[in-house]
């Protein structure tokens, strides 16, 4: 039997923001209650984009807003988007479109855009194709509430200014669209990293770090309310670096990690993404010496060649990134590593393509986030290199990216068929409600029949013995 849990390939994301109750598509009734506003939220994109949205609904209630899933009632429709791939712009655009045919039935209804894609396409959606009334960037949020009574107005509510400060550290994300068991909280904003292909230093400004108590607070608050993992995201979470103003204190990213672990060691703790020029190993002994902080890492490689990553400005060579990856096997044998691959590089050769192909196979990477290159207009590459990969090349590399990262998947978790793994569990699996789904501390997909006499629910951990496998989940049975 395949299971879909959790899928191989990223494809641009999105996901429905609900209210906390938890109410599933379809269920919500055609009611509007008097006197009260609704609104509606999609996120595309990164982890960090769902955070936000966290931050957006949390705003928004504190406004007077209610969440709502049904579009049909919504008197504010948020879109929450994302400017890396060009397909997740298409796909934002389309529905933009979309939401606008709710106008003829409600006129006075707000349509906005936050995030990465509002800063850098302001201009055509509020102008050109006028498909919103609210254009919001990142930095923005807090100014949602005034934004929103200027569109009530007639007029169009802007901001997209960068700050150097915010990390909006005193709001407490309304957390939606949870299972309640798992989280996501924000430590850092912005990022430094000029890498050529990539606008995010663009959209959404400088690095900034929040301060390591209302993060160690955040998490502890998650924690009493039943969840039993939280995932730390930064663009670049391993150049984390708090420093009080009295400069008296200041906090690595192996100290926030040890510091939130210990909370309580049924608190699992994950972080997305690392930076093969950061990562060091005081982080990596830091895991190690903690049981609750998940054997995983995200460490993006982009290409297997030392030129190509010259061009992208990643700052670190092949031989770099062959280095930390051995370290992480030497620190934790039992850690698993995934990785972001980009195909088609301006000027990438043949044999440049065939480096990336074997740096995947060195480091045994257990699922990548694979694309073609896609050029993002006002980045470095776009402004100095000819996007002069023919497509059809670009897709061909991409496809073997794809078969390889397909198999050595699957090698990866046959190894773990015989092996018994705590697991956190869920929920349902996607397949059977007679099934629990949950992840490994290595972040891979378990699939287990149910045993209800055993009264386990979601947010209980279970050893598992591993059965089976496919490429994409671990098919096992509950270790009584």
């Amino acid at each position: 039997m395949m299971y879909d849990d959790n899928p191989t390939l990223l494809q641009p994301v999105k996901t429905i923001i609900e209210s906390e109750q938890g109410q599933a598509f379809g269920e919500e009734r055609f009611v509007r209650e008097a006197g009260k506003r609704y609104f509606y939220i999609e996120s595309y994109g990164c982890q960090m984009n769902f955070s936000d949205s966290e931050i957006v609904a949390s705003i928004l209630n504190g406004c007077g807003f209610e969440s709502t899933r049904n579009l049909e009632i919504a008197d504010l429709i948020l879109i929450n988007t994302c400017s890396i791939r060009e397909k997740a712009e298409e796909t934002v655009r389309k529905r933009l479109s979309q939401f606008n045919l709710y106008k003829s039935s409600n006129p006075s209804l707000l349509i906005g855009v936050l995030g990465c894609m509002a800063e850098r396409l302001k201009s055509r959606f509020l102008e050109e194709e006028k498909l919103v009334d609210l254009v919001v960037g990142p930095d923005a949020y807090r100014e949602l509430p005034s934004l929103i009574a200027t569109a009530d107005d007639g007029e169009k509510g802007i901001n997209v200014f960068l700050s150097r400060e915010e990390t909006y550290a005193d709001i407490s994300p309304m957390r939606l669209d949870s299972n309640g068991v798992t989280g996501f909280i924000s430590i850092m904003r912005g990022c430094d990293n000029m890498c050529s292909f990539c606008v995010v230093p663009f959209t959404r400004g400088r690095e900034r770090s929040r301060d390591p108590y209302s993060i160690e607070a955040e998490a502890r608050d998650m924690f009493n309310k039943g969840y039993r993992e939280v995932t730390l995201l930064g663009q670049n979470v391993d150049s984390y670096k708090w420093n009080a103003e009295s400069g008296n204190e200041s906090e690595n990213f192996a100290g926030l990690l040890a510091r939130v672990a210990s909370i309580h060691p049924d608190l699992r703790v994950r972080f997305s993404t690392s930076h093969p020029k950061d990562i060091t190993n005081e982080v990596l002994h830091t895991m190690a010496s903690h049981e609750n902080i998940c054997k995983y890492i995200h460490l993006p490689v982009q290409s297997g060649n030392s030129r190509v990553l010259e061009l992208m400005n990643r700052t670190y060579d092949r031989d770099w990134y062959i280095e930390r990856v051995n370290a992480i096997y030497s620190i934790m044998p039992d850690c698993a590593i995934s990785s972001d691959v980009i195909a088609g590089f301006c000027t990438e050769t043949e044999e440049e393509h065939q480096e990336t192909l074997s740096i995947m196979e060195l480091s045994r990477y257990s699922m990548s986030y694979m694309f073609a290159y896609s050029e993002r207009p006002g980045t470095v590459a776009a402004r100095k290199y000819a996007d002069d990969i023919p497509e059809e090349i670009k897709k061909r590399r991409l496809n073997e990216i794809i078969r390889l990262q397909n198999h050595l998947s699957l090698v990866h978790n046959k190894a773990d068929i015989g092996k018994t793994f705590k697991v956190l569990i869920e929920g349902d699996s996607k397949r059977s409600d007679k099934e629990w789904k949950g992840r490994n501390s290595q972040n891979k997909m378990v699939v287990f029949p149910k045993l209800d006499t055993l009264g386990h629910k979601p947010g209980t951990y279970v050893n598992v013995c591993i059965k089976d496998a496919t490429s994409a989940t671990l098919i096992g049975e509950l270790v009584l």
